[in-house]
């Protein structure tokens, strides 16, 4: 059967798509099987250490009705605007650029209700309407859970080098973290790897290491899927007191553990995407 023709319109969606991701050289998906796992504690601090290594980053936050990127970078009150009809993304030093629908709402606690074709087209826009210019990687901040959003991304970006996946040392977040995985197995997207947060507590005083959570389990998955262990991130005091203050943890505190072990990912991932 015949594909229905493009109209006019659509193909001048589809031309801005493509020239947006044209000037984006590797895509990198941050995804959870279920929420309060830390993702975007992850996210965060992956763009900003890509952006303290001197890549030229983009951190694209598309939790929709539950967007949490402005806050960590505290820029809750930044302000939008547009030039040559594009939206101008908001700039954190060194070189990142941050995109959330968070910059969108009228009161911080807004609520956003939005079905399916709603979000769909917000992602669209977040990429096709965004100047993001010329980027060495794009991080995409997913919501919990393998529904419209990431649909959406895997259809919009098929060409994405692949997926992170983040999950806890607990059993259930381990199941949840699987099902990610069949998501990405079953739409084609590559596993980059996985990263097993809030392994083990960081004692503050004696800086001893605590598995209150377990630990290894994150590691094993991948062991058994045959998926790329990128690293354990303990548990710091430090890591909640700097995404509350709107400073990822590897620009707060780049002697912390949590911090070496951020940087230690992030160099594992551009070795992968690069070699790729």
């Amino acid at each position: 059967m015949p594909k229905p023709m493009m109209s006019g319109e659509d193909i001048v969606r589809d031309t801005r798509l493509h020239d947006s991701l044209s000037r984006i050289r590797h895509v990198i998906i941050v995804m959870s099987g279920k929420g309060g796992v830390g993702k975007s504690t992850v996210s965060s601090n992956i763009a900003q250490a890509l952006s303290l290594k001197g890549y030229r980053t983009g951190l694209m936050d598309i939790d929709i009705t539950g967007p949490s990127i402005p806050k960590m970078f505290h820029i809750e009150d930044a302000k939008l605007h547009a030039e040559d009809d594009r939206l101008i993304p908001v700039s954190v030093p060194p070189s990142l650029s941050i995109m959330s629908m968070g910059f969108l709402l009228p009161e911080k606690d807004s609520a956003v209700m939005w079905r399916g074709p709603m979000k769909t087209s917000a992602i669209r826009q977040f990429i096709e309407d965004v100047a993001w210019g010329e980027l060495d990687y794009l991080i995409i901040d997913m919501p919990p859970g393998t529904g419209d959003e990431a649909i959406s991304i895997v259809q919009l970006i098929p060409k994405a080098d692949g997926a992170v996946i983040v999950t806890t040392p607990q059993d259930v977040a381990l199941l949840d973290g699987r099902k990610s995985i069949n998501f990405a197995s079953q739409t084609d997207l590559h596993i980059l790897g996985i990263i097993e947060n809030m392994s083990g507590f960081v004692c503050p005083h004696c800086g001893e290491l605590t598995d209150i959570f377990g630990s290894g389990g994150g590691e094993k998955t991948a062991e058994n899927l045959k998926i790329q262990f990128l690293g354990r991130v303990p548990l710091e005091p430090v890591v909640a007191a700097s995404g509350d203050s709107g400073r990822p943890v590897v620009i707060a505190e780049p002697a912390s553990k949590s911090a070496a072990a951020f940087n230690s990912i992030v160099d594992k991932l551009i070795r992968t995407v690069e070699n790729r």
